[in-house]
């Protein structure tokens, strides 16, 4: 290590390579990591060894240990960004335009749904209302009207029922 470290010697650090490139793999697979993963993990472990050299100091610590330690960062480092989310796609650009028989059915769907509400009894369409438009649970429709919660159960039932057979 000190002649690579000192002379950048290419045989010694082949040397090197040849000794700790299959141990380092080795540890990376024990400690779970998959073995191709390993082994590019492994060849990085080495790249930074021949990059880092002279940082290495044989009184802070032996080859073996600041080989294992980089690659114990190293492998920390690959497990930091396999939990990490995938980046949400965003769409750039201008929005297209809406297809114009789209537009025209929607408006026709509305406006059938408008009138099977209108066609609902006075009671199951204010709580439709409430419960749909208003984005109340049961529980806070029955509170805010002091009816039991079976009977806004019973009559949003009755009326979701009604409106399926209007609307199909």
């Amino acid at each position: 290590m000190l002649a690579v470290r000192d002379q950048q010697d290419r045989a010694a650090f082949a040397a090197l390579f040849q000794h700790f490139a299959p141990r380092v793999k080795g540890f990376l697979m024990k400690s779970g990591t998959e073995a191709a993963l390993a082994e590019d993990c492994a060849q990085d472990v080495m790249a930074v060894l021949w990059n880092k050299a002279a940082q290495f100091d044989p009184a802070r610590a032996s080859v073996a240990t600041w080989v294992f330690t980089i690659a114990r960062n190293r492998r920390i480092d690959i497990a930091r960004r396999a939990r990490r989310p995938e980046p949400e796609v965003l769409d750039w650009g201008p929005d297209t335009e809406p297809d114009q028989a789209e537009i025209y059915e929607a408006g026709q769907e509305t406006a059938r749904l408008v009138a099977a509400l209108s066609d609902l009894p006075e009671k199951q369409r204010a709580l439709i209302q409430r419960a749909f438009y208003g984005e109340l649970s049961h529980s806070e429709i029955a509170a805010e009207t002091g009816l039991p919660l079976g009977t806004i159960k019973s009559r949003i039932r009755l009326a979701l029922e009604r409106l399926r057979q209007n609307l199909s």
